[in-house]
């Protein structure tokens, strides 16, 4: 009697450990075009530094930010080594951020190779390549190509699972300034985490859909200053839905890492959207909030207080 009860016991707590994985919440936090042109509200130093802390203030232990080394000008060099220095990780986005569909495989292969070159002298670069436009490649050739590429000099595709358009409301916000129009933060906070957690949880209710569990997510933001203003704000929305920050380095330990889709994507829409479309889903790959129409009424309305009617 004591040995079958204790096979009950053993039994529930596998399943609840079962059940607790597949409902748990979790997600790395990844900035890509590091260093990206300031230009606008804030300068690199600034948004350097204002990230950083947001970061930290909001207990997030760790982000990676995917570099595009021919943007290392003085200043450049500076902002990554300041991302370094807090303890994040530097990883490859090639060099001049080119669109695979319109490369050679030999030219892809050296731009990505410069980058890796030009930045693996920071302390905690990592070998994680994230694909420019998640473009990976529009032929088998260079597709397969690329894949034997990165192996051979022992990277990972540093995929994503949550995919958004945080750069279409950047250039969204930085339009309005330049054009000189008073902006309410306060509202521009809100409508860029809510326009994020809107696509996040989207993509989560997919993978429960196509893979039966939520995995270990990876989020791709943009190194920008409305990421640098309201990330603070991204994370506690995300804490309150009751999502953990995880780092890069837990994400890719997720089953994921080893799923390769054999089907050619022109256009990527993140790992997540892959599986989608193999299991069969051929529309809503791209979360509606991709559409700049969308995007456009909804910040005319949300932000800066214009009625469409």
């Amino acid at each position: 009697m004591i040995e079958t009860n204790m096979k009950v016991f053993l039994y529930i707590i596998l399943i609840s450990a079962f059940c607790s994985d597949a409902t748990a919440k979790q997600l790395a936090i990844t900035f890509d075009d590091s260093p990206r042109t300031a230009s606008g509200y804030l300068d690199g130093p600034a948004r350097a530094e204002i990230l950083i802390k947001a970061l930290k203030r909001s207990g997030v232990p760790q982000v990676a930010f995917f570099s595009v080394s021919s943007r290392l000008d003085a200043e450049g060099k500076q902002r990554i080594q300041t991302y370094n220095d807090a303890g994040h990780i530097i990883a490859n986005h090639t060099h001049t951020h080119p669109d695979f569909n319109k490369l050679s495989l030999a030219e892809y292969k050296d731009d990505f190779l410069a980058a890796d070159t030009a930045l693996d002298h920071y302390s905690n670069f990592q070998k994680l390549f994230r694909f420019p436009y998640l473009r990976e490649g529009n032929t088998l050739k260079k597709r397969d190509g690329l894949r034997a590429i990165l192996k051979q000099h022992n990277y990972r595709n540093a995929y994503v699972t949550l995919n958004n358009y945080d750069w279409y409301i950047e250039s969204l916000f930085q339009k309005s300034l330049k054009n000189g129009t008073k902006i309410n933060f306060e509202k521009l906070g809100n409508f860029y985490v809510g326009v994020l957690l809107e696509s996040i949880e989207y993509y989560d209710q997919m993978a429960r859909k196509h893979i039966g569990r939520s995995p270990k997510h990876v989020l791709l933001l943009h190194e920008n200053d409305i990421a640098a203003l309201f990330i603070d704000d991204l994370v506690a929305a995300l804490k309150n839905k009751g999502w953990k920050i995880i780092t890069p380095t837990e994400a890719y330990t997720d089953q994921l890492v080893d799923f390769q889709v054999e089907r050619i994507f022109k256009f990527n829409p993140g790992k997540i959207g892959e599986i989608a479309r193999v299991k069969g889903q051929k529309k809503g790959l791209w979360h509606h909030t991709f559409e700049e129409a969308y995007l456009d009424m909804r910040f005319k309305t949300e932000v800066l207080g214009i009625s469409n009617q």
